[in-house]
């Protein structure tokens, strides 16, 4: 079908079902191409900024396109800040806030792969002068940052896939959130997110309603956001509504 709506214009198609699929499913896919054929690593243009992506190696599809909508609201908020891009994977909001005009970007994530290829992102777009990366462990990472940074970007791997983790997950959500509301400047703002289906919007905002409380700081909410049209959400499957965001402005 995609062929036939795209003709010339589809090289590839690979399939990367093999690490989703339910563990009951008794179909067991490989990853493979479907259609076609090409290198792992490709260059793909996205409002303007170079990205290189493994969709081979890299998690899921390799980038998260569906972020490129709220990406592009973080450029609105960069300029001359000091961003934090937590969970930074291959540096998608990194290189928005420093093509924003941001005073300085520190990518951080647990992987010197997903941090090698932020470098090469950023240097690609050549705004590399004021960005470093990081590698550790956020969570240990996150209780030394007071008043370091007046843009924090929190932008997890999914806490939980399954409902019977959805209490633990929440409880990391609260953790890792109350911890950036308590460390960040005055009047900073946190892109805050969670792509776990299991975690619903309102048991996303709850949770950082109680984050918030717990540092006694006043926290408003500027922006609610999700993901982009391009991944419609049917009204008999609530959780394909799976990528949840609030924008805090912290006093």
């Amino acid at each position: 079908q995609l062929k036939k709506i795209m003709g010339n214009k589809l090289i590839a198609v690979y399939d990367k079902s093999e690490g989703t699929l339910p563990f009951k499913f008794t179909d067991k896919s490989e990853n493979g191409f479907l259609i076609g054929d090409c290198n792992d690593e490709i260059e793909v243009l996205e409002n303007g900024y170079k990205f290189i992506i493994n969709f081979v190696e890299g998690q899921k599809t390799g980038f998260f396109i569906d972020q490129r909508e709220n990406r592009q609201l973080l450029a609105m908020y960069s300029k001359d800040k000091t961003v934090a891009n937590m969970f930074a994977y291959t540096g998608g909001f990194s290189v928005y806030a420093l093509g924003a005009g941001a005073k300085k970007v520190e990518s951080i994530d647990s992987s010197a792969k997903a941090n090698e290829l932020t470098i090469r992102n950023v240097v690609a777009n050549n705004i590399n002068n004021n960005h470093e990366v990081i590698t550790v462990d956020i969570l240990k990472y996150i209780e030394n940052i007071a008043q370091k940074y007046n843009l924090i970007i929190l932008d997890p791997p999914a806490f939980a896939k399954h409902n019977k983790n959805l209490n633990n997950a929440l409880q990391a959500y609260k953790r890792l959130n109350a911890k950036a509301i308590k460390a960040i400047q005055k009047d900073g703002i946190i892109f805050t997110f969670s792509c776990s289906q299991v975690v619903s919007k309102n048991d996303f905002r709850q949770t950082i309603f109680a984050a918030a409380a717990s540092t006694g700081r006043n926290v408003k909410i500027l922006h609610q956001l999700s993901q982009p049209k391009d991944h419609p959400i049917s009204v008999y499957h609530p959780e394909g509504e799976y990528l949840k965001g609030l924008v805090l402005l912290v006093e």
